[in-house]
């Protein structure tokens, strides 16, 4: 069986272990990258509706949850968004803002794959697709030693950057994980974030027929609120609000929407009760939802009635559901359709500067195998190229 000899092993051929490599190999080291997929970048192509959302320039510490909050700081302040910006422009890729700061490509997500391939091609990176890793030892001598359909390489430095369990259609997989704990390490429990939410019982019989409709939402669950549309699906709900409320909430905990986030509630109801005292509610509510989900709303929820016999009180207690409407979900859509994997690799094994393992030396973790995970709109691929960076720096 044929044996190589690389200064640095990359397992995973995604945006951090991309990054990493041609850092790397743009200061002389000998690099392989190993995926198991049959291309790199997968996830890099189908985000962002294939325009690729490649990074969010109010990224920092606060977008992103793990049980260590300071161990991110280091990294996204050393590799930031205009860094990678300016990298994107050296590349001729036109991009726009959308919203909130997140960054597209003008064109296809596939032109941010050809500049990290580009730039891996210019550093001497070697790129090995559908090699999936049958094993991976360390050696009395400190190097590592991984087999796969090229036969036995052994590298100097490992980098695992097979990112999480988030949709296994993409490849996908647990093995980053299962290379932590075969090295001693601790990992921080997973589960699916930024992913749609199941409903059960009354809420789904009521709802599931609105597949479809959308609407502005505050979504507030754990002291946390993010503002953004909500959209109804045949098994519950999902869009922007719900994707980054997702990431907060576990089975069991309150769930409370704002459908009226443009609005003070109870101002608006009385304003209606005072100007238009005939008009039903469910008739005023279509002017400010969806029609449907306003006669749902009424149907099930609020009690519809013109406007002049509603008492201060019953105003106040609708204004209440209006602006913290309990939404009461089953669960969660699970990896099939996360977008992330929140837990993962723990940071407390990991150094912070250098993203070496504390246990063995010349093991590295970068991206989204660790316990680290970003908000919607950016700042995950933000984090994949600035763990990314500071490896291959200190590689």
């Amino acid at each position: 069986m044929e044996t190589r000899c690389v200064d640095v092993a990359v397992i995973g051929g995604g945006a951090a272990g991309l990054m990493c490599a041609q850092v790397a190999g743009a200061r002389g080291l000998r690099v392989l990258v190993l995926e198991g997929a049959n291309r790199v970048g997968k996830k890099i192509l189908m985000s962002g509706g294939g325009r690729c959302n490649f990074t969010n320039t109010g990224t920092g510490p606060e977008n992103f949850l793990s049980a260590n909050p300071h161990f991110c700081k280091s990294a996204l302040a050393r590799y930031t968004p205009w860094h990678f910006l300016e990298l994107v422009e050296r590349h001729r890729i036109a991009w726009h803002e959308k919203e909130l700061g997140q960054l597209f490509c003008d064109e296809s997500s596939k032109l941010i794959v050809r500049m990290l391939l580009d730039e891996c091609a210019r550093a001497g990176v070697r790129i090995e697709t559908q090699c999936a890793i049958a094993r991976v030892e360390a050696a009395d001598d400190g190097t590592f030693a991984i087999e796969s359909r090229l036969g036995r390489t052994v590298a100097t430095k490992l980098v695992v950057a097979s990112g999480g369990l988030s949709i296994p259609s993409m490849g996908a997989s647990g093995f980053g994980h299962a290379l932590a704990r075969q090295f001693g390490h601790a990992l921080q429990p997973t589960r699916a974030g930024l992913v749609p939410l199941t409903l059960g019982g009354r809420h789904l019989e009521h709802l599931q027929d609105l597949s479809g409709v959308s609407l502005p939402v505050a979504a507030t669950c754990n002291g946390r609120t993010f503002r953004n549309a909500m959209l109804l699906t045949h098994r519950g709900v999902s869009g922007p609000a719900i994707l980054q409320i997702s990431s907060y909430w576990q089975p069991g905990d309150a769930l409370r929407l704002d459908l009226l986030p443009e609005h003070d509630a109870l101002v608006l109801l009385q304003r209606w009760q005072r100007e238009r005292p005939a008009a039903e509610l469910r008739t005023l509510l279509a002017e400010a939802l969806p029609k449907r989900f306003a006669q749902r709303l009424c149907e099930h929820w609020l009690d519809s009635r013109p406007m002049r016999r509603y008492t201060p009180a019953e105003l106040r207690a609708m204004a209440e559901t209006l602006c913290a409407w309990p939404l009461v979900a089953s669960g969660t859509e699970g990896y099939r359709t996360a977008e992330v994997t929140l837990g993962g690799v723990d940071t407390g094994e990991v150094s912070s500067s250098s993203f070496e393992s504390r246990r063995v030396p010349g093991l590295h973790f970068v991206g989204e195998v660790l316990d680290v995970t970003g908000w919607l709109g950016g700042y995950n691929f933000q984090w994949a190229w600035a763990s990314g960076y500071a490896a291959g720096q200190a590689l």
